[in-house]
C-alpha cells in the first residue's frame, strides 16, 4: 500500500493539484466482495463507471474479472474501448431517450430500463431483445437524501406497487425480460433493511419465469474516517447468499446473483493531493487556502461528503484546528474547524477517499484546468491523464471575430 512518502514524491513528479490511485487498494476490494458471496455459485460484479471512469481504471477491472455499470452510452463505448466484453456490461440509465436505449442494444449490451414508457416502447419494437427491469422497492437504505435512490419520491425505478401494470406490458409486448433489478442508493448503513428490500426484489421475480440474474445494485458504505462505520460486507455476505440460494432452488433454476459497486471498490484506494497556497488568519478563524477548490473536489459542498485531510509535508507536527478552503470565487470550504497536523504555507495535503465521485464531477469553473490522474500501481506511479492545458480549454469553441 502507499505511504506518505510515495505521495510526497509522485506531488513533486506530477505537481498538484493530482489524483492518485493505488490498484492494489482496489483490487483488495474486489477480492473482498468476491470472497463475502463466495457461496453463491454464480457470482457477477458490474463495477458503476460513473464513480471513476478513467479507461485506464476500466481496463483494470477487467483485468480483474469484473464486468461495467453504466448509464450512459458514452460509458458503454468507453468500456467496449477499455476491452470489457459488451456482454459483461449492464446499462441502466434514467430519463434517457429511446434512441439511446436502442443504440446501445445494438452494441450486444444488456439492458436494463426503469420506466413503464420506455418498456412498452422498447418492447414493442425489439420483443427478443433481452431485458432487465429496475425495480423501485421503497426503502431508504441510508446515506444523504441526494444519493439514496430507493425511496417512493425517486425518480429511479418502476414502483412495486405498479407490478400488475408492468405484467400487463411484458405479456402484451411478449418481451424478453432475463434480469430483474433493484439499487437503494449510497451508504448503506444497516444490512437488515438491505435484507428487507432484497425480499421484495424476490417477490417481484416470481412474476417472471426466464430469468437469468437477480441484480441487487450496491451501495455499500465505506469508512470515511478512523473507526466510521461501514458495510459490513461479509455479514451480508453470508445472509444474502443463504437467501439467494434458497430462492434459486423455490425458483428451480441456478441464477446469477449481479452486483454494481462503484465506491466500494475505488473510494478508499483514492487520494487527492493539493499545496497549501496561503495561511490566513482572521478574527475567529485559520484558513488553510489550497490550490484548488469544488471544481475539483465538489462532494463536500454538494452533499456534506467527509474527506478526511492529512498534511502529509508534516505528518508529526503538533495538531492545531483550520478551516481548508479552495480558490474559487465561490464559498468552497473542504472542512471547518478541522483537527489537523501544522501547516505551513507549501505544504501538501491530501484528501482520503477520494477515488469516487471526485474526477469524475470535476470541471472547468472559473476556467481552471482538471488535474493530472495517477495509478500507483506494482509500487511505481503511471500517469494515466495528463492535466488539461490552456488549449484544452478553447477546444471546440469557435472564435468568432467582432
Amino acid at each position: 500500500m502507499m505511504n506518505n512518502n510515495d505521495l510526497l514524491a509522485i506531488a513533486d513528479q506530477f505537481g498538484t493539484p493530482v489524483y492518485v490511485y493505488d490498484s492494489e487498494k482496489i483490487t483488495s476490494q474486489y477480492q473482498r466482495l468476491l470472497n463475502a458471496f463466495s457461496e453463491v455459485k454464480n457470482l457477477r460484479i458490474h463495477y458503476a463507471v460513473k464513480a471513476l471512469s478513467n479507461i485506464s481504471i476500466l481496463k483494470l477491472m477487467n483485468s480483474l474479472g469484473s464486468g461495467l455499470d453504466t448509464v450512459s452510452l458514452q460509458e458503454v463505448q468507453l468500456g467496449i474501448k477499455a476491452g470489457v466484453d459488451p456482454a459483461k456490461i449492464i446499462f441502466t440509465p434514467n430519463g434517457v431517450s429511446l434512441e439511446e436505449i436502442e443504440a446501445v442494444a445494438e452494441l450486444g449490451v444488456q439492458i436494463n430500463i426503469d420506466n413503464l414508457s420506455i418498456l412498452e416502447q422498447f418492447g414493442s419494437k425489439h420483443p427478443t431483445v433481452p431485458v432487465c427491469i429496475r425495480i423501485n422497492p421503497h426503502v431508504m437504505a441510508g446515506g444523504n437524501a441526494n444519493i439514496s435512490v430507493g425511496h417512493i419520491d425517486s425518480k429511479f425505478g418502476i414502483s412495486i406497487h405498479q407490478m400488475p401494470l408492468l405484467k400487463r406490458i411484458v405479456d402484451n409486448t411478449d418481451m424478453n425480460i432475463n434480469g430483474i433489478h433493484m439499487h437503494t442508493g449510497s451508504d448503506i448503513l444497516d444490512i437488515q433493511v438491505f435484507i428487507q428490500a432484497s425480499e421484495i426484489l424476490f417477490e417481484a421475480a416470481k412474476h417472471f419465469e426466464n430469468l437469468e440474474f437477480i441484480d441487487f445494485g450496491s451501495g455499500f458504505k465505506v469508512p470515511y474516517k478512523e473507526n466510521d462505520i461501514e458495510t459490513d460486507i461479509e455479514e451480508l455476505g453470508e445472509k444474502l447468499s443463504d437467501r439467494f440460494n434458497t430462492f434459486c432452488q423455490e425458483y428451480g433454476k441456478e441464477l446469477t446473483l449481479a452486483f454494481e459497486p462503484g465506491k466500494y471498490l475505488v473510494s478508499e484506494a483514492g487520494y487527492f493531493l493539493s499545496k497549501v497556497n496561503v495561511i490566513k488568519q482572521t478574527t475567529s478563524t485559520v484558513f488553510a487556502g489550497i490550490d484548488t477548490g469544488f471544481n475539483h473536489l465538489i462532494r463536500p459542498m454538494f452533499y456534506g461528503s467527509h474527506h478526511e485531510i492529512i498534511n502529509i509535508s508534516n505528518p508529526e507536527g503538533k495538531q492545531r484546528f483550520y478551516s481548508v478552503v479552495g480558490y474559487i470565487c465561490e464559498t468552497d470550504t473542504f472542512a471547518n474547524n478541522r483537527r489537523i497536523n501544522e501547516i505551513t504555507e507549501g505544504d501538501i495535503i491530501a484528501f482520503k477517499n477520494a477515488g469516487a465521485y471526485c474526477f469524475s464531477m470535476a470541471s472547468n469553473f472559473n476556467s481552471r484546468y482538471r488535474p493530472a490522474e495517477v495509478l500507483w500501481h506494482n509500487e511505481k506511479a503511471i500517469l494515466i491523464r495528463e492535466r488539461e492545458n490552456f488549449e484544452d480549454l478553447l477546444k471546440n469553441q469557435i472564435i468568432i471575430n467582432f
